[in-house]
């Protein structure tokens, strides 16, 4: 029980353990005006941003986490050069330092692509950087999802409401989302690669399907 209670606090750091009355989730959310309907694929986005995005800020595709709601974009930045002494903190100090140089130094121009990326590619665009072996993200974009429970689902909901885990029903259901990618993450990542392949196989088609009568 100690167990479970500690990874409770570490997923939310709004848990302190004191009970709370069953509720329901938050107020609903909906999508800001002008959004566009038809989303790129992912080769468009990648390729979008291959364009768009300045050279100096070293985004590979594999910094792109894109979804259909969302792409977040995470620059890396050069090391830090450091004494071959220093202690740990101290490297992490340099590292936030120059995240943070970045973050400041480049709002306006991140701003302008974030606004010409979600007209051109239907999706919000967060973003992030990264030094050495620390990585920040800046901004990233909270989409309400929408659910039917049973009551049996929603007694698991309301038993993480009273004790104290979460304050609402979304909350609790946010909560159990951040379980599952923390305890089954490799579990998830095979199931999107595998996706990822039946869908490149999909986009080539039937063989000799061009052509026939």
């Amino acid at each position: 029980m100690k167990e479970i209670f500690e990874e409770m606090m570490s997923m939310n750091p709004n848990f302190r353990g004191r009970p709370r009355g069953p509720g329901r989730g938050g107020g609903r959310g909906r999508f800001g005006p002008g959004r566009q309907e038809t989303r790129a694929d992912r080769k468009t986005v990648e390729a979008w941003l291959a364009g768009r995005l300045p050279q100096e800020w070293q985004v590979s595709p594999g910094e792109l986490a894109i979804d259909d709601d969302e792409v977040l974009i995470v620059a890396h930045l050069p090391e830090v050069t450091l004494p071959d002494n220093s202690e740990p903190s101290a490297v992490s100090v340099a590292e936030n330092a120059r995240i943070n140089g970045f973050r400041e130094e480049t709002r306006e121009r991140r701003m302008q692509i974030a606004s010409e990326g979600e007209a051109a590619l239907g999706r919000a665009v967060s973003w992030g950087a990264a030094c050495g072996n620390t990585r920040t993200t800046f901004t990233t974009t909270n989409i309400p999802v929408m659910t039917r429970l049973r009551m049996a689902d929603r007694q698991v909901l309301d038993t993480l409401i009273a004790a104290g885990v979460a304050r609402s029903r979304s909350d609790a259901l946010n909560w159990c989302v951040q379980l599952v990618g923390r305890n089954e993450g490799e579990w998830i990542s095979d199931l999107r690669s595998a996706f990822e392949a039946v869908e490149a196989v999909r986009s080539r088609g039937p063989a000799g399907a061009q052509g026939s009568e």
